[in-house]
């Protein structure tokens, strides 16, 4: 058995890290591509006699073309529509090269249409995804043409060698290399289903945890709160893959997979909030519990259906606790100081079993037929992938205006301001890279031109530049050991340039650096075969990406900079208004009142506030590290948590009344749930949290507080489901409201804030836990 958990743990573990196996899909296909280009472009070269020099020059082309052909034709696009973009390439890359070609030989006239390209090739990145590639192409064919000196009598060869590439690559991806949305979106449900069971994974190393070991209480609830985050981005993947033609399976509609999957989700929450609620209380049935999450980690569902069935049946007995009224703790945590504290921790295992339970039953059910009845409608994905994975933060970005009250361009939309950093960047770096090297200072405008591409804030463009130069560093010693090893063996350099670039795409969205890394290893190998290697060229190599990166970091910082606190902000209001906008619907389901018909149905907006959960935890990620002056990085990835429980809960909230059909209209939870959408509304347009919360926010809190006491029903009757969620989400706004403190943890560094991370509110505990955020007025 321990073989075997360790087998299913490793699988899950490779699927969850690539939902879709969209990475490994793309290195596989750059791989294939860049193989199959180079023995095309020799042919080529052979066929068409242009001599060892000019074969390798088309073969280079050729490769690069394929590259960024791979990636832009990697999507799961019609044919048409892969073939209306690939028509292009060969028009830029050979609009670039017939520009080199005409400023060849004018070394200062070349550098200053060097400068201008860069501008066009980022500028025009505002038209759509296909210019972003078609920018790429149009500087590398500059590149190419200025730099190697090609004539206007070559030109015409070179451009046949960039169709030829063009259209094998457009062949490839339309064939073998295709992209099937129905097996991706399988693949994205499998990768779901596996990011489940490590939740599930974590639940149970929690609940195994001695109440002692406080430390560990803490990393393994940090821990959690990570691959919830997680779970929730695959949840999105499955949301825009199941808008694209031809992805939903036969019997299923796309509302109904989003519905599955919402449900499968809410049921992972639940056994994640009873879990982190019950690790560390010494609760009766935690050895049980502990076992149900490790069934349910182990994929033996049904074991953990048997083991959870067993538990709910003596409760039914009567020999479990009854449910603690929601109403008497806001946390939902009872004090362990009080008698009665045991039994209502205890009951946390009768929600524990429950979650698992309804989690085996879906999972049974995942292929069966839709019946709902949102399923027959169209269906809107309330995300957009973009290349097959969640877009970045330049869309979060995008309407941010620049850090710059006396200049003018400041507000520029962010592509424009881009072309104008790289322009400016581009210029220094070559002045500066020229001084240390007359002929290979373009490894420093490289450097600078990389730098804002995939970035939108001055932080990231920091940490890209800085991983450059890092990977540079690092790929240095494993660039000569193998450009040694290599030497004078012409197809192990092709093969180890292939291998090094596909590792670097497979890599590239986990860490810049290891791309960077696999790039110095394959510029090794291009200059070995070219007989030009030696250590002190990679030396170089390196001083002069160091100088293109510190040029970057400078003119994003001081140079139309787009602050990544103010992007923040703008991804913190984007989020609020969705709830809001949730909170209202949720309020007119409550209530009984029709729904407008414009308005998104419920599930479509709780995708649409995890979306914006996603982004929010995106473009903050660089403040949660001790990086940016003037920020606490423990206080950012505590108030991340919190928003990550609000989402938790409003899912919870809006799917209550659809999981309790038949329950009667509440117009008072139906008042709180709009008083919270006032709240969430005030948050959104509310400067940053001070000591007390702002006047709108406060009325808005202070009016759902009382319309939830407004019915409070006799002690012992039991509270519709949707109470507990409208009490967390009171609590946690008012949390988010305010200042939040998060002091140095007792014992050192090394814990953090215990918060709730899958329940929300500061939890009340007899363990010793630093003081977490204020949560009144002071």
């Amino acid at each position: 058995m321990a073989a075997t958990g360790w087998i299913s743990e490793t699988w899950d573990r490779v699927v969850g890290s690539d939902p879709g196996l969209q990475r490994l899909r793309s290195a596989l296909s750059a791989a294939v591509a860049m193989s199959t280009t180079l023995g095309l472009e020799y042919v080529y070269g052979r066929t068409t006699d242009r001599g060892p020099q000019g074969t390798l020059v088309v073969m280079l082309l050729g490769t690069v073309m394929a590259m960024m052909g791979s990636m832009a034709l990697g999507d799961a696009a019609t044919a048409r529509r892969k073939a209306g973009t690939a028509v292009f390439f060969p028009v830029a890359i050979g609009a670039g090269m017939t520009v080199g070609v005409c400023v060849a030989g004018h070394t200062d006239t070349k550098l200053a249409v060097f400068v201008a390209v860069m501008f066009v090739a980022v500028f025009i990145r505002r038209f759509g995804l296909p210019f972003f590639f078609y920018g790429f192409m149009i500087w590398m064919g500059y590149f190419f043409a200025s730099f190697l000196g090609a004539t206007f009598g070559q030109l015409p060869s070179l451009l046949v060698a960039v169709a030829l590439s063009a259209v094998w690559v457009l062949l490839l991806m339309t064939t073998v290399l295709r992209t099937s949305p129905q097996r991706t979106l399988a693949r994205v449900r499998r990768a779901f289903g596996a990011r489940a069971r490590s939740v599930a994974r974590v639940c149970a190393d929690l609940l195994e945890t001695g109440p002692q070991d406080t430390r560990r209480l803490v990393r393994l609830r940090r821990k959690l709160h990570s691959r919830q985050l997680r779970l929730a981005e695959t949840a999105l993947v499955i949301e825009g893959w199941s808008g694209t033609p031809g992805a939903i399976p036969e019997g299923l509609t796309g509302a109904t997979v989003r519905r599955r999957v919402l449900d499968a989700h809410l049921a992972i929450d639940a056994l994640a909030t009873a879990a982190d609620a019950m690790a560390g209380t010494g609760a009766r049935h935690t050895a049980e519990a502990a076992r149900i999450a490790g069934q349910l980690a182990g994929s033996d569902y049904a074991g953990a259906e048997r083991s959870a069935r067993r538990l709910l049946d003596r409760y039914e007995a009567g020999d479990g606790a009854a449910v603690a009224d929601p109403a008497a703790d806001p946390s939902g945590v009872p004090d362990r100081a009080h008698p009665a504290a045991l039994r209502d921790v205890d009951c946390l295992a009768h929600h524990l079993a429950t979650a698992a339970w309804e989690f085996t039953t879906l999972t049974r059910q995942a292929g069966a037929p839709g019946t709902d009845e949102d399923g027959t409608e169209g269906f809107e994905p309330a995300v957009t992938l973009a290349m097959g994975v969640l877009p970045g933060s330049a869309a979060v970005a995008f309407g941010v205006s620049a850090r710059s009250r006396w200049n003018p361009l400041g507000r520029l939309s962010l592509t424009t301001r881009q072309a104008v950093q790289v322009a400016v960047a581009g210029t220094l770096a070559i002045l500066v890279g020229r001084e240390l090297s007359q002929a290979r200072y373009y490894w420093a405008v490289i450097a600078t031109f990389i730098a804002f591409t995939g970035t939108a804030t001055r932080s990231e463009t920091f940490i890209k530049a800085s991983n450059r130069v890092a990977g540079t560093l690092v790929g240095l010693g494993a660039g000569i050991g193998l450009a040694h090893l290599t030497a004078g063996h012409t197809y192990w350099i092709i093969t180890v340039i292939i291998l090094s670039m596909s590792c670097g795409f497979y890599l590239v969205s986990i860490s810049y650096a290891a791309m960077i890394f696999f790039v110095t290893i394959m510029v090794s190998q291009l200059y070995s075969e070219l007989h030009e290697f030696t250590a002190s060229l990679l030396m170089l190599r390196l001083e002069e990406t160091a100088i293109g990166a510190a040029i970057g970091i400078g003119v994003a910082l001081f140079v139309l900079p787009t602050s990544t606190r103010d992007t923040v902000n703008s991804a913190r209001s984007g989020y609020y208004t969705a709830l809001g906008e949730l909170l209202r619907s949720s309020a007119a389901r409550l209530g009984g009142e029709p729904v407008a018909g414009d308005r998104p149905g419920l599930d479509a907006q709780v995708r649409v506030v995890d979306h914006r959960l996603q982004q929010l935890a995106l473009v903050a990620r660089p403040l949660t590290r001790p990086l940016v002056w003037g920020n606490d990085h423990r206080l950012v990835r505590h108030r991340l948590t919190l928003y990550a429980a609000v989402t938790r809960q409003i899912r919870a909230l809006a799917s209550g009344p659809r999981r309790a059909p038949g329950s009667p209209p509440a117009p008072h939870l139906a008042a709180a749930a709009r008083a919270l959408a006032d709240a969430a509304t005030a948050l959104a347009l509310a400067p940053a949290p001070k000591s007390r919360p702002a006047a709108e926010v406060e009325r808005a809190l202070r009016t759902a507080d009382a319309a939830l006491l407004a019915a409070r029903p006799a002690a012992g009757t039991v509270l519709p489901a949707v109470t507990r969620p409208l009490l967390r989400l009171r609590q946690l706004l008012r949390d988010l409201a305010v200042e939040g403190v998060v002091p140095e943890p007792p014992g050192g560094a090394g814990g953090a804030s215990r918060v709730v991370a899958a329940g929300g509110a500061a939890r009340r505990s007899t363990a010793p836990r630093p003081v977490g955020p204020r949560t009144t007025p002071r």
